[in-house]
């Protein structure tokens, strides 16, 4: 379990504290007694200071949610966490990287912000005085201390230290830091060079792997503050995680995915089978009408002068009232006018059963009801749908694909609202994304025909043809439309009618949205079938006066009034100014939402504050609908007197399970939930499995509520495959056999049937979060989250839950918008603070919290938070948080189990601090005794710059070779045997370590004999080579292979290429080479410089047509990717896509694999990736899941054989094995040398024979993994050849869970996570897996890029990412040969040398 050390730390603090964390922490018993001493007086009076802020505050938290026992319960959550004191480690973050929102650091009017749900005021406005203090005490700790950083972060109270000198392994200084918005181009990397470590000279033994040296942090000040912050990650990972698993099952043979085992605990249903609930009949009245236009054409003729419909202005004032008379004209001349004056004279646009989008604002409920209704006359079908205001409208696709769906060509708007649409410069109306074309007819009165008086509108009784419909969306986002048919229109009304008791002429205030659920059922549809007189308040009214729907009751005795939460919630706020209001008048206050469990605090609250002014307890009516089934169940108003239903304190565990248990065990995880009434009259209702068959649940089982009545939804319009599924399920009882033949609507909605038939609803289909097996809710997270005081952090409670699947299950993720004056240290309290409290209270682990700059997230049209669009901008890394925490190693509980193992380089003047030490390295190592080198060098190496670096007094005897003798001397030497030294090859490896090996003459000649062979280099050729001379198979092209060979070599040095990039390419060109030689870092370079420019290069006459094999020299895997789109850029210049291949070499042995021109083509084959973390190799076909293809590393040259070999065994293996790579050979090099005298040590690396097998054989080891296999393809003699396949170097793996991985594999997965990583690189620390990478777009990226890097590489490699640390371009060292040099990376992370623009720590 997470836990927090609460309250500042200093350095001195931390050490005497470091002591106390390393140890286990206490046992959950002792940690669980709270020690209820006396509350110390600084936190008592930062309470008070709390309690008196204005009201109005930004950070104000959304009172949907609001609960003070909830409060209370995560309070004390939060002080048994605060009893074990554990530190996060906060993230670090460069200063420009704290990129405030769009909204300039200021908190925007008011206008802009809270949601449809949400709240305007800060704390509820009675001090809490919880029971205990002890909580308080813990809740307010917080806000008296200091404002130091919580954890070691970046305001660290150690003692100033003086800048250190940079080391070696220091980058150059990063850019400037680029303003929000700009986008730079990644900056080329400081020049490349080998560093070698500080001390390191000697090869190592294979057996030690370089992360083992590194484990006593050699050579990183143990005061790093990156150490500091691994350790106390390393310290909060140690806890237990939860739960503890133990079954699994096979995937993929290859790696074991645990599955969680059930529980033996987990609470079952045991109750009987539910029966279905019935309604109560459906009274037959005498004078309701055949149909709802009939009601309307009977009240516009009889009751024409009685009130209809009064609108509001902005300041809540009666703009102006639409008579039934008018409403009934108006609606006539609009059916007229649809029918018959659309198109020209003969045409008509629209008939009867046509769809037609209704586009009106919320503040003119006049014209959307005449719109209506004209619409229901001229039997056209109404869409009701949001103004669209911009282009970029959250789910705006979406609403285009509800058009479709739907069919719609013609939407009907106002003059007014037209005019604010947005326009092309033309004036035309924007095309929004996602629409189809639309015609806009405006319906103002002004714009009609009167008809001629023969015409009356069609009104037969109604029928199953639909009505209108309405819009719904789904939790992907998906806009689908409910169809609803004429009858179930009128039924639904005739019900709402028979529940609510409604009569004839009463007023109904009506505070929600009049286009869909119940602002359209009962304050447009139900209120004209009754004759009421609807007083409709827009959103916008209650923004500017929220008390204006308790003054219009007030005024208008208002009889019922419609409402929700956080109506309730901000007319208690507004309260204290209205003193002389009286609500005595209501029948009936309509809770829209009382569905959501946390209604039960604002409707009691809201009775404590207005019971004053004469608001009867049995009126408030709480009740439960869904777009398919629309009204499930309402509250009947109570009899005066007569006790109020009683509450149901569930269990959340028991939830989670989907059981009903009454919260027993802990009262902090206990859920109040109030009955929404009694089913509809007319109405049967079936609780079924939510998931799966819809098999009826037992009495004590949270379920999916179905309802079967003529008054629901019929249909998804246009979608037929999803309507089976919702509006047609025959539930089915345990045995699987149908209960009947009718069918039944899902609703949508989760609960059960308590005592007396009431109905409980405790969460939505479409909140519920599967995680392990486990329900969640995702309001209840929400409330958890709310109830940590987010006063501080969160602006206006906005925060969204919603859930992501990565590796096999459902992952939770919070968003929350920050306030624009938080600071760094509040927000990342709260967020550890909110780990903690979901951690106890619902016994479940968040994967990722972020924070994203304030009014950010993607609204919906009342201003909500945009669910399905903000979890896509998080999964397309588009989100732009200012903070983040990953949690990866708390919540992902389903790893597969460890595996059980069974029984060259000259200084170069822009660099001179790196690249020195290492030249004099050399120098002593060989025991030189002189220097020969350039005139421009020989300055450069006693220049003051040298001195800086290295001792320049001590360097031997420097020979100008510019400068020689004219002299021949007497003699030429020959050396007395060919087993003697001819040269010695230096070379730093990628791990840093710097070996020189022997190389004989009789291995030279032998070297340069089979490279002749192989490349057939007659005298008469001529061979380009574009790579390094100092080492390797670069040195002997460069040197030796052409004075052996007698052709001729044009030398084109890389560092040329850097300031004339088609050098290379136009040498091949002009002297029509066919054979040429190259290092990757040359084929990156061409392919990023010149990739877009072949149409130049063409023009210059350049032509690769010529071009017979282009070889890369490497000692790496061949760099498929890279080289495939090198032959396929430069394919439109003549270059033959089978000329590029690559040759192999190691330290052992220059030169193994060599591309000759006769061979066949290197052959690619595609191995599963599972099998290679096994040391298995198994073959499987192209595009395969988890495939990583592989190209042979050229032809194995004449004179070497190969094998593969176990490393620890030292058996040879079968062609399915993984192994090293053993060679014999006669071009070997004899041994490293070292000045230690200790070549025995490493003589196995040159000599080495078989445990088993051939014992006579002498093989040299060459470090690398790979393996052989016999292709289908022949050689120039006919015979089939054995290809080998380079996988990567032992050094460099990573010894992770008892797997091997290959950096460049979790690289390439990284690389592939986000438009703007550049390169990356990844390494081990103490068992951490630590990913850098490189940000190439603007900063604000850089937070985007943690969830998506700790994604893939938990989806593709089953591994958890430790740390994600991003930084600018060309950070990551990259030597001459274009190796990442990884080690050195670390080393630099290490010792805090890197700079990074964040860094994360992933719990």
């Amino acid at each position: 379990m997470l836990s927090l050390f609460l309250g500042d730390i200093t350095q001195k603090g931390y050490e005497k504290k470091r002591a106390k964390v390393l140890s286990p922490g206490p046992s959950s018993a002792s940690a669980s007694a709270p020690e209820p001493g006396p509350s110390n007086s600084s936190s008592s009076s930062s309470r008070h200071r709390h309690t008196r802020r204005p009201h109005r505050s930004g950070g104000t938290r959304d009172e949907r949610y609001r609960s003070d026992i909830h409060t209370e319960a995560v309070q004390a959550a939060l002080a048994k966490h605060k009893e074990e004191k554990m530190a996060l480690p906060m993230p670090t973050k460069r200063r420009s990287a704290y990129v405030q929102s769009p909204i300039d650091n200021c908190t925007p009017p008011d206008s802009s912000s809270s949601s449809d749900d949400e709240a305007v005021s800060s704390e509820s406005a009675e001090p809490q005085h919880s029971p205990d203090t002890w909580i308080n005490s813990s809740l307010h700790g917080s806000s008296t201390s200091s404002s130091a950083s919580s954890t070691l972060s970046h305001g660290e109270s150690r003692p100033t230290q003086a800048p250190q000198p940079q080391s070696q392994q220091v980058p150059p200084p990063p850019a400037p830091a680029h303003p929000p918005h700009s986008h730079s181009q990644p900056s080329a990397r400081g020049s490349r060079v080998d560093l070698p470590p500080n001390a390191v000279v000697r090869g190592m033994s294979r057996g030690q792997s370089r992360s083992s040296m590194m484990e006593t942090a050699d050579g990183v000040p143990v005061s790093s503050r990156v150490s500091t912050k691994i350790q106390q990650l390393l310290n909060t990972l140690k806890r237990p995680k939860r739960p503890p698993l133990s079954e699994f099952f096979m995937d993929d043979q290859e790696e074991i995915v645990e599955v969680p085992q059930v529980d033996p605990n987990t609470p079952k249903p045991e109750g009987r089978q539910i029966i279905p609930v019935k309604g109560e009949p459906l009274g037959v009245v005498s004078n309701w009408p055949p149909a709802l236009q009939a009601a309307l054409t009977r009240w516009g003729a009889t009751q024409g002068k009685s009130p209809a419909l009064t609108a509001l202005d902005i300041t809540g004032k009666p703009l102006y009232t639409l008579t039934y008379g008018k409403l009934w004209s108006r609606s006539v001349k609009l059916a007229y006018t649809l029918l018959n004056k659309l198109g020209t004279k003969n045409e008509q646009i629209l008939k009867p059963g046509d769809r037609v989008a209704l586009v009106y604002p919320n503040s003119d409920p006049a014209m959307f009801w005449v719109a209506f209704y004209g619409c229901l006359l001229a039997e056209v079908i109404p869409v009701p749908i949001e103004v669209p205001l911009s282009r970029k409208d959250a789910g705006s696709s979406q609403v285009g694909f509800l058009l479709g769906s739907c069919g719609v060509g013609l939407a009907l708007t106002s003059e007014i609202c037209l005019k604010g649409l947005p326009k092309t410069p033309t004036g035309e109306i924007l095309q929004f994304k996602g629409w189809p074309r639309l015609k806009w007819v405006v319906t103002d009165s002004k714009y009609l025909t009167k008809p001629s008086k023969d015409w009356q509108p069609h009104i037969p009784t109604a029928n199953t043809d639909t009505a209108y419909i309405e819009y719904k969306a789904s939790k992907e986002g998906t806009v689908m439309g409910v169809a609803v048919s004429k009858v179930a229109m009128l039924t639904h009304c005739q019900a709402l009618t028979q529940a609510c008791n409604y009569c004839e002429g009463e007023t109904l205030v009506n505070v929600l949205d009049f286009k869909k659920d119940m602002g359209l059922w009962h304050g447009v549809l139900t209120s004209v079938m009754n004759r009421i007189h609807t007083i409709s308040v827009p959103y916008a009214v209650m923004k500017a006066c929220p008390q204006s729907w308790v003054q219009r009751v007030h005024i208008h005795k208002a009889r019922v009034a419609l409402v929700k939460c956080r109506d309730l919630h901000w007319a208690m706020m507004a309260h204290r100014d209205q003193r002389d209001t009286s609500l005595a008048s209501l029948r009936m206050l309509i809770v829209a939402d009382g569905a959501n469990p946390w209604s039960v605090s604002s409707c009691d609250a809201f009775l404590n504050v207005f019971q004053a002014h004469g608001l009867k307890p049995e009126v408030i009516c709480p009740c439960a609908t869904s777009p398919e089934a629309m009204t499930v169940a309402i509250r009947r108003p109570g009899v005066a007197g007569a006790p109020l239903p009683a509450r149901a304190i569930l269990s959340m565990t028991g939830l989670s399970h989907g059981v009903i248990r009454v919260n027993t065990e802990d009262k902090n995880s206990a859920l109040t939930v109030q009955d929404v009434g009694h089913v509809m009259p007319g109405a049967l209702m079936c609780i079924v499995k939510p998931d799966g068959p819809p098999m009826l649940c037992k009495t004590d089982e949270i379920g999916e509520i179905v309802v079967n009545s003529r008054a629901g939804g019929t249909m998804y319009y246009g979608l037929s495959g999803v309507t089976k599924n919702t509006f047609e399920v025959i539930p089915v009882n345990a045995s699987g056999t149908p209960i009947g033949e009718i069918p039944f609507v899902r609703s949508g909605l989760l609960g059960f049937v308590g005592p007396g038939s009431l109905i409980f609803v405790v969460g939505k289909n479409e909140g519920l979060l599967m995680v392990s097996g486990r329900r969640h809710n995702a309001d209840d997270l929400v409330a958890t989250a709310l109830a940590v005081e987010p006063v501080k952090t969160v602006y206006r409670g906005r925060i969204a839950v919603f859930s992501v699947t990565v590796f096999f299950d459902e992952r939770i993720v919070i968003v929350a918008e920050q306030r624009p004056d938080a600071s760094e240290e509040d927000s990342f309290q709260w967020m550890s603070r909110v780990l903690q409290a979901i951690d106890s209270i619902h016994q479940v682990g968040l994967y990722c919290l972020a924070l994203v700059p304030a009014n950010t997230l993607p609204k919906t049209p009342l201003g909500g938070i945009h669910i399905s669009d903000t979890k896509q901008l998080f999964l397309e890394g588009a989100l732009h948080p200012c903070n983040i925490l990953m949690c990866p190693h708390t919540c992902v509980t389903n790893m597969p189990k460890p595996r059980q193992k069974q029984p060259g380089v000259p200084p170069h003047p822009q660099n001179l601090s790196a690249t020195l030490p290492t030249v004099r390295m050399i120098i002593d190592v060989s025991k030189a005794a002189c220097i020969l080198t350039t005139q421009v060098l020989t300055k450069i190496l006693r220049s003051k710059e040298a001195a800086a670096t290295v001792n320049i007094k001590t360097w031997p005897i420097i020979i100008d070779t510019d400068d020689l003798p004219r002299k021949r001397p007497p003699t030429i030497y020959k050396p007395p045997n060919a087993e003697m030294i001819a040269y010695m090859d230096f070379s730093v490896s990628t791990t840093g370590m710097l070996t020189g090996v022997k190389i004989s003459h009789a291995a030279v000649s032998a070297l340069c004999r089979s490279i002749k062979l192989q490349c057939e280099l007659y005298s008469s050729r001529q061979i380009a080579i574009c790579l390094d001379p100092y080492c390797g198979l670069g040195f002997v092209l460069w040197c030796l292979a052409s004075v052996y060979s007698g052709h001729q070599s044009i030398l084109i040095p890389p560092m040329e290429l850097e300031s004339s990039l088609t050098l290379w390419l136009g040498t091949l060109s002009q002297y029509r080479i066919r054979d040429t030689f190259c290092s990757y870092s040359v084929m990156e370079l061409c392919t990023k410089g010149l990739g877009g420019q072949t149409d130049i290069l063409k023009a210059r006459g350049v032509n690769l047509s010529c071009v017979r094999s282009c070889v890369v020299v490497a000692e790496e895997r061949p760099r498929l990717a890279l080289t495939h789109s090198f032959s396929k850029l430069f394919k439109d210049i003549g270059l033959s896509m089978r000329a590029v291949s690559t040759a192999f070499g190691s330290r052992v042995n220059l030169a193994i694999c060599l591309q000759g021109t006769t061979g066949p083509d290197p052959s690619t084959v595609y191995v599963d990736m599972k099998s290679l973390r096994h040391d298995r190799v198994r073959l499987v076909e192209r595009g395969a899941p988890q495939s990583l293809p592989l190209m042979e590393s050229g032809t194995i040259l004449p004179g070497v054989r190969v094998i593969i070999v176990n490393p620890e065994t030292r058996g040879p293996l079968g062609d399915s094995h993984l192994g090293e790579i053993w060679v014999n050979s006669p071009h070997s090099a004899t041994g490293y040398y070292t000045i230690y005298g200790e070549e025995n040590l490493q003589a196995d690396h040159f000599n080495t024979k078989l445990s088993f097998g051939d014992p006579q054989t002498l093989w040299a080891r060459t470090g690398y993994l790979g393996f052989v296999k016999r292709t289908e393809l022949t050689d120039s003699s006919g015979d089939r050849h054995d290809a080998l396949f380079v996988v990567g170097s032992l050094d460099e793996t990573l010894e992770l869970r008892g797997l091997r991985y290959h950096p460049i594999d979790i690289e390439t997965s990284v690389s592939r996570a986000h438009r703007s990583i550049g390169e990356s690189a990844v390494f081990t620390w103490t068992n951490l897996l630590v990913v850098v990478a490189e940000l190439c777009g603007s900063e604000q990226d850089a937070l985007d890029l943690v969830p998506l890097v700790t994604n893939v590489v938990l989806e593709e490699h089953h591994l958890i990412v430790g740390v994600v640390v991003i930084v600018d371009p060309g950070v990551i060292p990259i030597n001459s040969r274009g190796e990442k040099q990884r080690m050195h990376l670390r080393d630099s992370f290490l010792a805090d040398q890197l700079d990074p623009i964040y860094v994360a720590y992933n719990m």
